[in-house]
């Protein structure tokens, strides 16, 4: 199992009723967990592999294991972030009709989802020919030369006072994680404006890149 993935069984994550909301979402239905994933130690190694001093990386987590990260991308993962409504539709769209997801995180109003190194420069130029883009809120990109701030390594305790800004959706579990490419996030994005404008093609199947490993039995 890459990440933190829909299994019903699992007693850390709990799938949204069918017709539920999605957390702070109103009027997404959405299979998302309702609360946040917690990374693994190998899952910490491959976030901590993005920066060139992994091992500093490391000793600001044993400082303050709740507090978020700032990382480079373009060398683990690129970045491709969404706004919420938009990016909830999306990571559903990855799960139920495509290849899966790779670790998605929230932060500020907005999905952040983990691609592979590459998807920052290549999605846009995709975008670029795609009718349907102008159907889609703006998608920021972060490749090469650019950071992000990833959540903290745990979801917050139940007395914690407000919910977090920063929290994970999909945890990084394993040393190396499955992420979707540009094609596959551009198949999702695409699929979701369609829905959204009430198109039948927006039930047609991706075939084309390899899925997300499943759940373990």
């Amino acid at each position: 199992m890459t990440s933190r993935q829909y299994d019903p069984r699992d007693p850390l994550i709990r799938p949204f009723p069918r017709r539920g909301d999605a957390p702070g979402v109103p009027g997404v239905s959405s299979r998302l967990p309702g609360t946040a994933a917690h990374v693994t130690l190998a899952g910490a190694d491959w976030l901590a592999s993005a920066s060139p001093f992994p091992r500093s990386v490391h000793a600001l987590w044993i400082d303050c294991p709740a507090g978020p990260v700032v990382l480079p991308c373009g060398v683990a993962f690129d970045v491709v972030s969404a706004p919420a409504l938009f990016g909830r539709r999306v990571l559903d769209r990855l799960w139920e009709k495509g290849p899966g997801s790779g670790p998605v995180a929230a932060q500020r109003g907005r999905i952040q989802l983990f691609a592979a190194p590459g998807t920052a420069q290549r999605l846009p130029a995709l975008l670029g020919w795609e009718e349907w883009a102008r159907a889609m809120p703006p998608l920021l990109c972060h490749g090469t030369g650019d950071t992000v701030t990833v959540p903290p390594l745990y979801p917050p305790g139940p007395d914690e006072p407000a919910p977090p800004v920063s929290r994970w959706v999909v945890a990084p579990e394993v040393r190396h994680p499955w992420l979707p490419n540009a094609e596959a996030l551009l198949w999702a994005c695409v699929r979701v404006a369609r829905a959204e404008a009430g198109s039948p093609l927006a039930e047609l199947p991706r075939r084309t890149q390899g899925r997300a490993p499943e759940p373990a039995l």
